[in-house]
């Protein structure tokens, strides 16, 4: 019997909700932002767990760094293609975090590309980059926070979208 995780992550605090594949829920709690007794509330589940899926928009490198190190497998949530079913509104954390897990189950959970440790600063100068390019007409921060996990489109003329790293970190406007 598989067991499917889903963490409903914030600045401060995190919903961890473990169900079977009947949607049972076995485990759902709120949790300090803390690696070690996150770990501690997923192994007696570990080995059963399919997946770990954590939904966050900006704060998520320390827990999917530490539970894949952990050996957990885990799958970072795309957060702006997430659908509720019409008509329901749940504003919870707890139902946030059971509806991560639920769609794992049945397979049609949206994921982001969790970038190598190696990779990141890059990314990270990347989006900064993006986000001071755009125009006052062109997306609102808020409606670009899930870009921490959506593939952006290159930016500038084709012949400028290979720069090396020193052309990129050397930016001027930085």
């Amino acid at each position: 019997m598989g067991l499917y995780c889903g963490i409903d992550l914030h600045s401060n605090n995190h919903v961890v909700t473990v169900i079977d594949e009947g949607d049972r829920r076995l485990y759902e709690r709120r949790l300090p932002n803390d690696l070690a007794i996150t770990k501690a509330a997923l192994e007696p589940f570990r080995a059963q767990l399919v997946a770990v899926a954590v939904e966050s928009t900006f704060n998520w490198y320390w827990l999917v760094d530490g539970l894949m190190d952990a050996g957990y497998e885990v799958r970072l949530v795309h957060t702006g293609a997430v659908v509720q079913y019409d008509g329901l509104k749940h504003t919870d954390d707890e139902h946030d975090a059971f509806w991560l897990a639920h769609l794992m189950r049945l397979g049609i959970l949206p994921t982001g590309y969790i970038y190598p440790k190696s990779e990141r600063g890059l990314r990270d100068l990347a989006q900064v980059e993006l986000e001071a390019s755009r125009t006052a007409d062109g997306p609102t921060a808020e409606g670009s926070r899930t870009g921490a996990i959506e593939p952006q489109p290159p930016a500038g003329p084709p012949d400028t979208r290979h720069s090396t790293i020193e052309e990129t970190t050397l930016h001027p406007t930085l």
